[in-house]
C-alpha cells in the first residue's frame, strides 16, 4: 500500500511507518455483532445495516421508553438493568458480585451489601455502554465513581496498568486500558469519549500513542487523539473510511517494537489487521478480540464474530504459544492471569484442538 507523505520511524526491532495521507483506498462497512433485542437486522443494497423494529408476542412494537423499564430478572432493590442490554459481559466481569446472565441479558443478581459492592456496581453502571444499569434513587456517590476511573488492574502485580472504564457501544463494549511508561504511555484502543476521563488520563501523563488493535474496537479515537494530541496506530489491513486519518499504519506481517519493552504482534483472523500488543516488563498480553475469556471460564477465539479467516485465526493462536506472557488482557471478557507456562501452553493448545465459539 502507498501513499504520500510518508516516514519511516526505526523502532528497537522494527520499523513502524507513518502515513499522514487520507487518500487510501478504504470501504465503509458497519459491524453489528448482535441486534439489539426487539429490532432485526437487514442489510440495505446500499451496504449499510438498517435496523427494523419487530413485533412483540402481543403484537406490539416495543418503545424506547418500554426498553428503559426494569426487566422482571433482576432483584428487588435499588440497583436494576433494562430490556436495552446487549450482553457485551462488561457488567458481568467488572461487578462479578451484582450482576450476572439471564435469559441473554445481564441482571442484577444481589444488591450491593458493602461499600465496595456499590462502587464496583455503580463502576460498571458508567461503564455500561448502553446506558442499561440504573438505580431507583440518583447516586449521591456516583462522582466518587467516576473519580475512580482509571482503574488499576492489579496494584500489586502490574503496577501502571489501568481499565479506563466508559465502555462503547460502537466497540460493542470493548474495554479500553491505558499503560503508564517512562517514554510515553500507551491507550489501548478507545473507551467512549468523556472529558472526566481525558482530564484524568492527563493527570497520569496523558497518552503518547493510542493502539487500536483491530477496526472493531477503535470507537472515539478521533475525538481522544486530538484531545491527549497522541498519535493512533492501526494495521492498514483494517483502515477503514472512519480512519484514514490515523497517523501510524503498520506494514506487513511485522513484529514491530514501540522501544525495546512493547511489541506488536500480527494476529490476523478475526480481521486481517488484527494486532496484539505484548508488554514485556510485566508480560502482558493485550489481545483486542483474538482471543478472550468466557464467563465459563474456557479461552475462546469467538469464531461467530470472525470477519476474515477462522483458520487463520487458528494460525495467529499457534504463533502465541512460543511467546513468554503470564497475563492476558483481551477486549472482552475476563482477564487471565497464568500461575505457569505450562498452564499458559495448556491453554492455548485447548483452543486449537477445540475451537469453538
Amino acid at each position: 500500500m502507498e501513499c504520500c507523505n510518508c516516514k519511516v520511524l526505526s523502532g528497537a526491532v522494527l520499523p513502524i511507518v507513518t502515513c499522514h495521507s487520507s487518500s487510501l483506498n478504504s470501504k465503509v462497512s458497519f459491524p453489528s455483532r448482535k441486534a439489539h433485542k426487539g429490532f432485526n437486522s437487514i442489510p440495505h443494497k446500499s451496504g449499510i445495516t438498517v435496523i427494523k423494529a419487530t413485533e412483540t408476542p402481543n403484537g406490539q412494537t416495543p418503545t424506547i421508553a418500554s426498553r428503559r423499564k426494569r426487566r422482571n430478572q433482576n432483584v428487588d432493590g435499588d440497583f436494576f438493568i433494562d430490556h436495552t442490554c446487549i450482553d457485551c459481559d462488561t457488567c458481568r466481569w467488572m461487578a462479578p458480585q451484582i450482576f450476572t446472565r439471564v435469559d441473554g441479558m445481564s441482571a442484577v443478581f444481589k444488591q450491593p451489601t458493602s461499600k465496595e459492592e456499590r462502587l464496583k456496581a455503580l463502576q460498571a453502571l458508567l461503564s455500561c455502554p448502553t446506558s442499561s444499569i440504573h438505580t431507583e434513587k440518583p447516586p449521591r456517590d456516583i462522582l466518587e465513581a467516576q473519580d475512580s476511573f482509571p482503574i488499576p488492574v492489579n496494584e500489586h502485580k502490574i503496577p501502571g496498568v489501568y481499565h479506563c472504564g466508559y465502555h462503547s457501544e460502537k466497540s460493542f463494549g470493548a474495554a479500553s486500558y491505558l499503560i503508564i511508561h517512562p517514554k510515553g504511555n500507551i491507550l489501548i484502543d478507545s473507551p467512549r469519549f468523556t472529558e472526566k476521563l481525558a482530564r484524568k488520563i492527563e493527570m497520569l501523563g496523558g497518552a503518547r500513542y493510542l493502539f487500536l488493535t483491530h477496526k472493531d474496537d477503535i470507537a472515539d479515537h478521533g475525538k481522544w487523539s486530538k484531545r491527549l494530541n497522541c498519535d493512533r496506530i492501526l494495521h492498514s489491513a483494517d483502515v477503514e473510511l472512519s480512519s484514514t486519518e490515523v497517523e501510524i499504519k503498520l506494514e506487513g506481517t511485522g513484529p514491530w517494537s514501540l522501544g525495546e519493552d512493547v511489541q506488536l504482534i500480527h494476529t490476523p483472523g478475526h480481521t486481517e489487521g488484527s494486532v496484539c500488543l505484548f508488554y514485556k516488563p510485566l508480560k502482558i498480553l493485550f489481545t483486542g478480540d483474538h482471543i478472550a475469556m468466557r464467563e465459563s471460564g474456557k479461552l475462546t477465539m469467538l469464531e461467530m464474530y470472525n470477519k476474515c479467516s477462522v483458520s487463520m485465526q487458528l494460525d495467529s493462536v499457534r504463533k502465541l504459544l512460543e511467546l513468554d506472557f503470564k497475563w492476558i488482557i483481551p477486549g472482552h471478557g475476563w482477564r487471565i492471569e497464568f500461575k505457569d507456562d505450562h498452564e499458559r501452553r495448556t491453554t492455548l493448545e485447548a483452543v486449537l484442538q477445540r475451537p469453538s465459539s
